[in-house]
């Protein structure tokens, strides 16, 4: 059995030539020589050992063989073009990320207009979920999840940035004193550990009343402001609060809590689009480890 094709160009000349009935008009679409594209059918009958045309004096027919070949090498070139178009439409796409609400709320979108200035034209659509991501069956080119920072959420995640938290209250409920006394602790379905882990740091235990928990940290912070409590969260989240005196930090540092966020790419041929955001991503992270006083500092926490 044969294990090698013939020549693409002789298929594709002898496709032309099926379909327009001319070596002329084949030759034009392929913008090479009529006799070119004769040569390519002589080469392509001389390796298959088979007649695909009958040449008369002034047109040219198929073989019946040749006729049973040209629809079969039709229906190839067909599905070629199918998949090069849907190929050509995925790359031309926006990119899709799926990420945390806060995350995306409160750091990601804020930075993504210096993305859009280094790719012009490349449009990024953000989606929120808590769920694994499964590149499968999900239409997304990218997602953000959390995970031990020694423990990746899947082969292949980058690692980006250690998950920091601090409490923040509003000035009015409190917060002046820089104390959570007499406070109503604020937390997130999405992290419900981090008050212990808080507490714990601080060599204390949590108190016995649990947290007010809210669907997202994005609700619990919007709570924080209105003076609702304490909420736990990445000082990141809260810079605009915080540079407009609507909570204030009740701790000089915030503290790890083990976790870090990952980026994660689908396992085989992310799209280039998707390469491009993992290394802005990387450019955006290192950047805001550099010493404080420079314009952009920050942390993902």
């Amino acid at each position: 059995m044969r294990d090698t094709l013939p020549s693409l160009g002789a298929l594709r000349a002898f496709a032309l030539v099926a379909e327009t009935g001319s070596l002329t008009a084949a030759a034009a679409r392929l913008n090479i020589t009529q006799p070119a594209v004769s040569r390519r059918l002589r080469e392509l009958e001389a390796e298959l050992g088979v007649a695909l045309v009958r040449r008369g004096a002034n047109a040219l027919r198929l073989t019946e063989a040749g006729a049973r070949y040209a629809a079969a090498i039709e229906e190839g070139f067909a599905r070629i073009r199918s998949a090069t178009e849907a190929l050509e439409a995925q790359q031309a796409g926006p990119l899709r990320v799926r990420a945390y609400t806060t995350w995306a709320l409160r750091w990601l979108i804020p930075r993504l207009s210096r993305f859009s200035a280094r790719h012009a034209g490349l449009q990024v659509e953000v989606v929120t979920s808590t769920a694994a991501v499964d590149f499968a069956r999900d239409p997304v080119d990218a997602a953000i999840r959390t995970a031990p920072g020694e423990a990746p959420p899947a082969p292949g995640a980058t690692r980006l940035q250690a998950v920091l938290v601090a409490p923040f209250a509003a000035p009015a409920a409190g917060g002046r004193r820089r104390s959570l006394a007499g406070l109503t602790l604020l937390g997130s379905r999405v992290r419900p550990a981090d008050w212990a882990t808080w507490f714990a740091a601080q060599g204390e235990a949590a108190p016995a009343v649990s947290p007010l928990v809210f669907e997202s940290t994005t609700l619990a912070i919007q709570a924080a402001v209105e003076g609702l409590g304490a909420v736990i969260c990445s000082p990141a989240f809260v810079t605009a609060e915080l540079r407009r005196r609507q909570l204030v930090q009740l701790a000089p540092r915030a503290v790890p809590t083990g976790d870090h966020y990952w980026l994660l790419l689908p396992p085989t041929a992310p799209r280039p689009q998707a390469l491009a955001f993992q290394s802005w991503l990387l450019e955006e992270i290192a950047a805001e480890r550099e010493p404080a006083g420079r314009q952009r500092r920050s942390s993902i926490g």
